[in-house]
């Protein structure tokens, strides 16, 4: 009996290792499929385009879409940081609206002190500054208030585009120097200042986020926050750190929005979707389904092209955010699924 009973177990034990190999297997497969379906779906898209207009596949256009994608990139890096530290579940993850409001609040401020006669580096100084309080705004209303991150950014969002209009009266605010000149410039093999600033922080965040024990924590903490607290990382203090990084973006892209429309804007707020679909694209490009930043540098590429692309069919820019809200709700349903069924 004891034989018979042994035995049972050990087939049990066995029939659930197989099953649970089985999963293992069909998980990396649906994963594979889904990264690669991405990369598929780039490639096509970029090959098309090249054969429908030769000028497309050019250095030059490629350096424009760069720059194109270079406000909307540097936004979705920091928006990449808030969900990696935050958890990329939309709702109740990691998540910052207030991303787009705080890039017309920052570029506004840049604007200002330049036509109030102050330098370009009070006025860098004073963008960033702003950029960063709104990051602080967040980080206390989302770790001090327990404010969930999707209504306290929300919440932020309209603040700050209040105090965007009060700033500007609702008008472009113009704005000229020598650094913003700079800045809006052609660089080595005629590529636009703003594509080689794109790259040179997405290098810099890859080195942080991805390579350092800071960005393993981030990791931990989004992915595993129990885990991650029960070994006495500071959760808290890096879901702030992420929101204030995050800020700093916005203060950043404020400025290179200044030298690539030289002036303020009040249109900002339209940034918004861009910036969440290259955020949450981003997560196919890595292995395991994951935000990273090199993911969104290449989702911002992808946006790019197909923002670029459009224009030089002459295809009405109006279908690009269609799009983008197609390939929101394809990415966040393929990824949640493939995530509960890993639980």
């Amino acid at each position: 009996m004891v034989a018979d009973t042994s035995y049972g177990a050990v087939d049990f034990d066995g029939s659930a290792a197989v099953d649970t190999d089985r999963v293992g297997l069909s998980k990396r497969f649906e994963t594979l499929f889904l990264r690669g379906g991405a990369l598929a779906v780039f490639a096509v898209v970029f090959i098309y385009f090249s054969v429908a207009t030769p000028f497309f596949f050019s250095v030059g256009n490629i350096g424009n879409v760069l720059s194109q994608s270079a406000i909307a990139g540097v936004l979705a890096i920091g928006l990449t940081v808030v969900l990696i530290a935050g958890g990329s579940n939309v709702v109740k993850g990691g998540i910052d609206l207030s991303l787009a409001a705080n890039m017309g609040l920052s570029a506004a401020t840049y604007a200002t002190l330049l036509q109030a006669g102050y330098g370009d580096g009070v006025a860098v100084g004073g963008a960033l500054a702003v950029g960063v309080l709104i990051g602080l705004v967040n980080a206390i209303a989302v770790t001090v208030a327990g404010i969930a991150p999707l209504l306290a950014t929300l919440a932020v969002m309209n603040v700050v585009a209040g105090l965007e209009l009060v700033l500007t009266q609702n008008t472009v605010i113009p704005a000229s120097s020598d650094f913003l000149s700079a800045f809006s410039a052609y660089g080595p093999l005629d590529i636009p200042i703003l594509a080689y600033v794109l790259v040179i922080v997405t290098v810099l965040a890859t080195a942080i986020v991805q390579y350092t024990p800071i960005g393993l924590r981030l990791y931990a903490v989004g992915e595993f926050p129990e885990a991650a607290r029960a070994s006495g990382l500071p959760v808290k203090r890096f879901v702030a750190g992420s929101f204030l990084a995050s800020g700093l973006c916005g203060g950043i892209a404020g400025i290179l929005s200044v030298s690539y429309l030289s002036g303020s804007t009040t249109g900002a707020g339209e940034m918004l979707l861009p910036v969440v679909v290259i955020a949450l694209l981003g997560s196919v490009f890595s292995r395991r389904l994951v935000p990273t930043i090199t993911g969104t540098f290449l989702s911002a590429i992808f946006i790019g092209c197909l923002i670029n692309g459009f224009q030089l069919l002459n295809i009405s820019s109006t279908l690009v955010n269609g799009v983008q809200g197609v390939l929101i709700l394809l990415v966040v349903s393929a990824t949640t699924i493939l995530r509960r069924e890993n639980r």
